[in-house]
């Protein structure tokens, strides 16, 4: 008999260690629980005891999880419709509040939260034009909004760390896609015709400042050929001058022989003359 009770009570052990032990792997958090109390939380990875048969331990995992969302339509601040199609990255934060509001269950804390956030970006695109909302920055977006999502979020014992834009389309059931594609057409139009007004302007300035510089290089070249004009002429009529000085009858006779050449050069002309002309005085004698 004694064998038998000792198997039993070796048993009865071995059950008892089995059931206080428990193992939390990486990236989770555990719960202890004594006759439905929670006494022990957040407690992290590795081999944990807990009290058998009065003790139970429940594990968590707080690793990033992706929580999906259905695409919404939403109405912008000039009154048109567009379809955001979204998710959130999130973890669990508060063990005992996440327990207590969702039971441990993960899908009752991911429909508990599509509408916090939906609701949340409702306020923000509402405050946008449908243009800012499809070429704006997706992430001041949906950042406005984060700390207001994370309000609602920490009810449920969770924590929203982001919440990224996959798409933003417009409802083809509407006239957005013409209202958004004119919209962008006159803006592009504005543009282009405020760049160029602006190009228009500068060709005048450059054209202006041409023309100036043209007339003053073109002052300063002839104020430059008066002057070299003038004493070209100056120094012309000095060497004459000296050379009239050193034998004025050859000077003269120069003189009257070039005046010949140039009057009679087509060997057409025809001059009448008194005889006794000074003029033609070289034609009659060198002397």
């Amino acid at each position: 008999m004694k064998v038998p009770a000792l198997i039993a009570a070796g048993v009865a052990l071995l059950l008892a260690l089995l059931g206080s032990v428990f193992v939390v792997n990486e990236g989770h958090s555990a719960i202890v629980f004594r006759l439905g109390t929670v006494v022990r939380e957040d407690v992290g990875p590795g081999l944990r005891f807990k009290w058998p048969l009065i003790e139970t331990a429940r594990t968590f995992d707080r690793r990033l999880k992706v929580l999906p969302a259905e695409p919404e339509r939403y109405l912008t601040a000039d009154k048109l419709d567009v379809s955001v199609d979204f998710f959130a990255l999130g973890r669990i934060e508060d063990m005992r509040r996440f327990f207590q509001a969702t039971g441990g269950n993960e899908d009752v804390a991911a429909e508990r939260l599509a509408p916090i956030i939906r609701d949340s970006l409702r306020n923000e695109i509402n405050s946008l034009k449908l243009l800012d909302v499809v070429k704006g920055d997706r992430e001041a977006v949906v950042g406005k909004q984060l700390e207001a999502i994370n309000r609602g979020a920490s009810t449920l014992g969770v924590k929203i760390l982001d919440i990224r834009i996959k798409r933003i389309d417009l409802p083809q059931d509407s006239n957005v896609l013409q209202s958004v594609y004119n919209q962008m057409r006159s803006q592009r139009l504005q543009v282009a015709s405020q760049l160029r007004a602006e190009g228009f302007e500068q060709s005048q300035a450059v054209r202006a400042t041409a023309d100036r510089d043209k007339t003053v290089i073109l002052a300063e070249a002839e104020r430059d050929a008066q002057r070299l004009r003038g004493e070209g002429d100056a120094e012309a009529a000095r060497l004459y001058g000296e050379a009239a000085a050193k034998d004025p009858s050859f000077f003269a006779f120069q003189r009257s022989l070039d005046s010949y050449r140039k009057a009679f050069a087509d060997g057409q002309s025809v001059i009448v003359l008194d005889r006794d002309d000074p003029y033609l005085q070289y034609l009659k004698s060198d002397r």
